[in-house]
């Protein structure tokens, strides 16, 4: 049991009724989880709203409500908080409630569109790799030393941000790598947490069904910068347009890297990973675990020994010849940049790329990818990715709109293009098509071992529907 008051220290409360030292055993944001004793924090959602959820809360034992609304009718028994932002202190409260964890660990934040879980993870290995006890927050999996738990999103809520931070305390942790999306930032997900530094990866089109701009998308992720204390560090990536603009507010002591200009990181470094997308994020690996005060030179003997991380570029050659690659490029950046490194590694074999596009997800992406695909490949199969509740005919007809006799260029081409719904039937044309030497590029899915359709998530595996298909 905690006290109350004592988890209230950084909070700016407009109005309180109630006993602010009662005995708190819990948090929550849902009302289904509600304990005895419970702190219920109301959020507004996109959807639902956490104050339409009070009196049920109350009913179930909470007996703290944090909320921004007014309350029409206090009743005995229950502290009532009223706050100017429930989103701003949800996390300030649950780090005093978890003893502050993110204090007790070096955290580093990576953000971009792209790169974010390779590089995520490479950093746990690496500092796994040089004796440390590790955690690891992102978009697959959270990671606390060798114990692995699935993540649900790619930051998660600041309550259960928090517990997690706190069970890596408990476990001996000194770093943690985490993963901070747009979202987090903007939804004030990471409010309270404490960096010691973060890195800017790249920005490309993304997300925009829920920032409806650029800038908008932008700003979000800039806004994790300004959080950084003047004790921390910032790096960019400064070969992306965006990336000076990143640091130019921020409190942090600032470092660039680049692969193409001078920057603070321009370094040469030996990788078995493949690609220029790759050594963006070993570079980004390089750069933070030097400025983490560990050894330039065993560093990059290190790094030479990363292994690839599933479902990014992930390999598997059959009997027969045929390279198949699995990745989880579902963004047309990603996507380009899969295909250019295939086009580079190719030769005279062909490139048959199986792509879809998720339901539910920004649409403006859709005409992109398919004409990204078509253009960087010999055969183009469309297929369905995770339709969720979309039709899949629906969303493969606005991948359509990016195909040249859509777009008003010449038909020369358009007939390397395949449209099959079926994801598995797909994968098989593929197989049947590939001949020795040629790559076959199933994008978008990369580490799920699911499709969502209609909320149902059935078990489907890329890299299996590979293995089996090829032999």
């Amino acid at each position: 049991m905690k006290i109350l008051s004592e988890l209230l220290e950084g909070v700016e409360i407009t109005e309180s009724h109630g006993n602010l030292d009662a005995r708190v055993s819990s948090m929550s944001l849902n009302s289904k989880e509600i304990e005895p004793h419970a702190i219920f924090v109301a959020l507004k959602g996109n959807v639902l709203d956490g104050h339409s959820f009070i009196d049920e809360v109350i009913e179930r034992g909470a007996t703290t409500i944090v909320h921004e609304e007014n309350i029409l009718e206090f009743k005995n028994g229950i502290t009532y908080l009223k706050v100017a932002d429930t989103h701003k202190i949800v996390g300030v409260i649950a780090g005093n409630f978890y003893d502050n964890p993110s204090r007790k660990l070096k955290l580093v934040g990576i953000t971009g569109t792209s790169g974010k879980t390779t590089t995520t993870t490479l950093l746990h290995q690496l500092f796994r790799n040089l004796g440390y006890k590790t955690g690891m927050i992102g978009t697959d999996v959270n990671k606390i030393n060798n114990r692995i738990e699935e993540a649900h999103r790619t930051t998660p809520d600041a309550i259960t941000l928090n517990k997690l931070l706190a069970e890596m305390v408990d476990d001996g942790c000194e770093y943690c790598f985490m993963e901070v999306s747009s979202h987090s930032v903007s939804e004030k997900r990471i409010s309270g947490i404490s960096f010691v530094g973060g890195i800017f990866t790249n920005l490309t089109l993304d997300h925009l069904d829920y920032h409806k701009t650029l800038d908008e998308y932008c700003n979000a992720k800039k806004g994790f910068f300004d959080m950084i204390p003047a004790t921390g560090f910032a790096i960019a990536n400064i070969d992306d347009e965006r990336g000076e603009y990143m640091l130019s507010t921020t409190k942090a002591n600032t470092y660039t890297l680049s692969l193409k200009k001078p920057a603070d990181f321009d370094e040469k470094l030996n990788t078995k990973l493949i690609g220029e997308f790759n050594l963006y994020n070993v570079l980004s690996v390089y750069a933070i675990a030097v400025l983490l005060g560990q050894d330039r030179d065993k560093v990059k003997e290190m790094i030479q020994t990363l292994d690839t991380v599933p479902g990014r570029f992930q390999y598997y050659k059959s009997n027969s010849g045929v390279i198949g690659i699995v990745d989880y490029a579902h963004k047309p950046d990603a996507l380009q940049k899969v295909l250019k490194t295939i086009n580079d590694m190719k030769g005279q074999n062909k490139i048959i790329t199986v792509v879809g596009c998720g339901g539910d997800r920004d649409k403006s992406k859709r005409p992109i990818m398919a004409k990204i695909g078509h253009d960087m490949s010999d055969v183009l199969i469309l297929t369905s990715d995770n339709p969720r509740t979309e039709k899949p005919e629906d969303i493969l007809a606005d991948m359509q709109k990016g195909l040249p006799a859509q777009a008003g260029l010449p038909l020369e081409g358009l007939d390397k293009v395949e449209i099959i719904v079926d994801r598995h039937l797909a994968i098989q044309k593929a197989c049947e098509i590939a001949k020795s030497g040629d790559y076959i590029l199933l994008a978008g899915k990369g580490h799920e071992n699911y499709q969502e359709v209609n909320g149902v998530k059935n078990h489907f595996d890329d890299m299996e529907e590979l293995e089996k298909y090829l032999n």
